[in-house]
């Protein structure tokens, strides 16, 4: 054994391993001036294990594999070429044997076919230096983040039999489109091989294995080699909660459980029929986390996305009854523990990665740093802000008034955690509706509302993400098993409701009011909180450092508000900048007018003015800057008047 491999096998035994997908699985490996394929495997319950492939006719008795480590199998082969297929043959205690994939498998075949394909790792030359550049002198705190929700499969489809795009065609049609509509990154649903369809990726048969769905893992490196010349970074869901129990998988990998908990009591999630992952054991905290930074250094994926993050912090999660922690309570530690060491593994393998929690409870300090007592996460999904926002928006907006505060409580909490605002694929499936179709209304005014929810996502704290299709104005649910309603852009509305999404998404990246500091109150001041009758909210955005702003109003129900008194944090006259209900986006045209400041206290305001406020819309307004000359001017009238003032005392 080489002084390398003793020390991978050092840290990935201590649950410290980063970079464990460099000597398990299959690689290519020359030995004695032979070239071949070395494979390694974790399997510390078997009573032995041998590699069948295509190589040696799937002969079970023809590699065997020698036990190098503590469960850590190898065995080299002259005879394995790139691109075969193969499998480990797990030889049980019991007598039983059975042939699993490789859980390092960089490959996978078509289903039905099961078994991994021998890849080599550094056959794709990237051509993406300057955006990794860019991306590694970047604070994605600091900066735009308006996320493009996706699942590869269902976005579009081949036109001539429903069939699904590769990465390859994906490369060529996906990243004008986003960067057309004004997106900054694009998070795909899993990509990990997995057997399921209606899981959507979700339950992970091979980890290290781009799904083979849509074309091989080359052909995915090139769709996000595509996405970063088009500055689009890119988010990968990853579910390091739980895995499914199909035999060729992790399920009791090696006739005992390997990956998932021994205790039968909290090893499996009875609403999922999936197992869990034991995240205290050294060698699945070392599989896990290296994985994570796999796909950030060798897919070149800009963030991660934690799946079911709740479901792993608590040990009762949707379980009536629990083995509690060590100390009696129902946090699992071990996955606090886990959580914290990923985070930090991939912020060390990138400067400017983003992580990212899907976490529905009130679990404190999920974004705060692990040497504070955090989870170490970078940002974490609103899920309060989107249950209340759209339970508000789906009511008739003559009762919207008496669920004021359901706008305004997110206000409460808004900058405790660094958080993204997600209009998500899990608000429109299992007949919830889609975004229009939540809206109350005809179908004139159900475009309005989708318009004001999107613009006050847009205008709220918090990074932005929306699903694909909403920018379509689409009617129907979100089906995995065919592509999004892309017939409807026959239709006006549905025409204007696109432009709305493009020139909004366009004009967040330009106003760094929007993004510069949106998770802190230095970036937000309230106008107008309370006004529950007229259904119409006010506030300012800021960015403190260039001193810029823009003045935001709503109005939340169908009746224009003329003459609405607002207070205004400076004289001067404020231009409306865009509207919602402009024409042109498919709104009544009843558009506001430039609004001059008057000596009229309002509130907190030594200044207010006199706004219009369409029906239904969202406006911004910026300051007009003062005229040259005006100071200038105002000062030389101060003089004469100054002087006139004193030829008339003499």
């Amino acid at each position: 054994m080489t002084e390398e491999l003793s020390t991978f096998l050092y840290y990935y035994h201590n649950g410290v391993s980063t970079h464990a997908y460099e000597f398990l699985g299959c690689h290519p490996e020359n030995r004695d001036g032979v070239d071949g394929f070395v494979f390694r495997v974790w399997a510390p319950n078997a009573q032995a294990v041998s590699v069948v492939g295509d190589f040696n006719y799937w002969n079970g008795e023809d590699l065997y594999m020698e036990r190098i480590s503590h469960g850590v199998w190898e065995a080299w082969s002259p005879n394995a070429q790139e691109g075969q297929a193969y499998k480990y043959l797990i030889h049980h205690w019991s007598g039983r044997r059975v042939h699993k994939m490789d859980p390092v498998g960089f490959r996978s075949c078509k289903a039905p076919d099961t078994s991994s394909i021998i890849c080599r790792l550094d056959n794709y030359k990237w051509h993406d230096s300057l955006w990794m550049a860019r991306q590694a002198r970047r604070a994605p705190l600091d900066s735009p983040i308006n996320i493009y929700e996706m699942h590869l499969g269902s976005w579009r489809r081949r036109w001539d039999g429903g069939g699904y795009l590769s990465y390859a065609e994906l490369a060529e049609q996906l990243p004008g489109y986003l960067k057309d509509m004004g997106y900054t990154h694009v998070e795909m649903m899993p990509l990990s091989e997995y057997p399921y369809d209606p899981s959507w990726g979700y339950q992970v048969s091979n980890y290290y294995s781009p799904t083979s769905r849509y074309g091989n893992p080359d052909e995915l490196k090139m769709l996000i080699d595509n996405l970063h010349q088009a500055g689009i970074g890119v988010i990968l869901d990853w579910v390091p909660a739980h895995f499914p129990k199909d035999e060729y998988g992790l399920y009791e990998f090696d006739g005992g459980c390997t990956y998932e908990y021994q205790d039968p009591m909290m090893n499996e999630h009875a609403e999922w029929t999936t197992r869990i992952f034991d995240w205290g054991r050294p060698e699945v905290k070392s599989f896990l986390i290296s994985n994570a930074v796999y796909w950030i250094n060798e897919f070149h994926v800009d963030g991660i996305r934690v799946d079911a993050v709740s479901s792993m912090l608590y040990l009762d999660y949707a379980r009536p009854n629990y083995r509690p922690n060590r100390y009696g309570g129902r946090e699992n530690l071990e996955a606090i523990d886990f959580l914290r060491q990923m985070n930090k593994a991939c912020f060390d393998a990138r400067k400017g990665i983003i992580t990212c929690a899907e976490e529905s409870t009130a679990f404190p300090m999920v974004t705060r740093p692990d040497y504070e007592g955090g989870l170490g996460f970078l940002l974490k999904w609103n899920m309060g802000w989107m249950n209340d926002t759209l339970k508000y928006m789906k009511e008739d907006p003559i009762y919207r008034k008496y669920k004021h505060n359901q706008l305004t409580f997110s206000m409460t909490y808004a900058f405790s955690e660094n958080y993204i605002l997600p209009l998500s694929h899990d608000e429109v499936v299992h007949l919830k509706g889609s975004l229009l179709n939540k809206m109350p209304g005809d179908y004139f005014w159900k475009f309005a509302g989708a318009r004001v929810l999107r613009g006050y996502q847009i205008a709220h704290p918090g990074k932005k993400l929306s699903f694909m299709g909403a920018e379509l104005g689409q009617f129907t649910e979100w089906n995995f098993n065919k592509d999004i309603d892309w017939t409807v852009l026959d239709f006006e509305m549905h025409q204007k409701i696109q432009l709305f999404y493009k020139e909004l998404n366009h004009f967040y990246k330009e106003h760094s009011e929007l993004w510069a500091d949106d998770l802190s109150w230095n970036g937000y001041q309230w106008i107008q909180p309370d006004d529950g009758d007229a259904s119409v909210l006010a506030f300012r955005r800021i960015d403190p450092k260039k001193g810029k702003e823009l003045i935001v109003t709503l109005n939340f129900t169908p009746v224009c508000r003329d003459d609405y008194r607002l207070g205004l944090p400076k004289e001067g006259t404020y231009e409306p900048i865009f509207c919602s209900d402009d024409w042109r986006y498919g709104g009544t045209n009843q558009l506001p007018h430039e609004v001059t400041s008057e000596e009229i206290p309002y509130r907190e305001y030594e200044h207010s003015g006199l706004f219009r406020i369409p029906p239904m819309s969202i406006t911004f307004y910026a300051r007009k800057p003062e005229r040259k000359g005006r100071k200038k001017a105002e000062a030389e009238v101060e003089v004469v008047e100054v002087a006139e003032e004193t030829v008339s005392d003499k």
